[in-house]
């Protein structure tokens, strides 16, 4: 398998899963502003949407959208238990969450890395994401991840987003059990090797 990924972006989700997943993989760095990819491909024409994260399965078939792939690639590697067996209610809890976090966090800081979005908006916008991070409070204070004991799928897709903050001057001082479950991701040997692969560690 590849994934085609950029730095820090959502593919950074994946990117934990496989290597929490324990599959052979590799990665190629996607430039998103020229879709091109590292060797020079025309990244449109491997992947039409233009955007990551992408992966390539081992038969050249393509398959986007983070909370697809990772559930892909958790199936592929049952014995990590990345997420609970198909046609359980603990499953259809993991895509709440997967649901959760790409349409109420994820696209909810969208808005807030485009330059040409007034101030006045962004705060706006701000505001909802704080109200999503309070709702997480309940969860997250019980812990140590979001399904409980077991590190899962959603908890890379959480930790991935969450990390933006910094980069968008959202200040999570106020929402300690977030920072606590970024510590506790951020501490995997697995995350930090993601992270180190696409230099944002030194």
């Amino acid at each position: 398998m590849k994934l085609y990924y950029s730095p820090g972006a959502c593919s950074l989700s994946p990117h934990i899963v496989l290597r929490e997943a324990g599959v052979s993989f590799e990665i190629e760095k996607v430039d998103l502003r020229t879709k091109k990819t590292e060797s020079g491909k025309d990244f449109t024409a491997i992947s039409p949407k233009g955007y990551v994260p992408t992966l390539q399965l081992d038969d050249g078939s393509i398959l986007t959208e983070g909370p697809a792939i990772v559930q892909y690639i958790a199936d592929k590697a049952p014995q990590a238990k990345l997420a609970p067996a198909n046609g359980t209610m603990e499953r259809y809890r993991l895509q709440e969450w997967l649901n959760f976090i790409s349409t109420e966090l994820h696209k909810g800081f969208s808005p807030l890395f485009n330059p040409a979005y007034p101030e006045d908006a962004k705060k706006i916008v701000r505001d909802n994401l704080a109200k999503r991070f309070d709702y997480l409070r309940a969860t997250l204070e019980k812990g140590p991840f979001l399904m409980g004991e077991q590190f899962t799928v959603a908890d890379a897709y959480l930790f991935t987003v969450a990390n933006w903050a910094g980069f968008v001057k959202l200040d999570l001082a106020p929402f300690p059990w977030v920072q606590a479950h970024q510590g506790r991701v951020a501490a995997r040997p697995n995350v930090q090797a993601a992270l180190k692969a696409e230099g944002l560690l030194k």
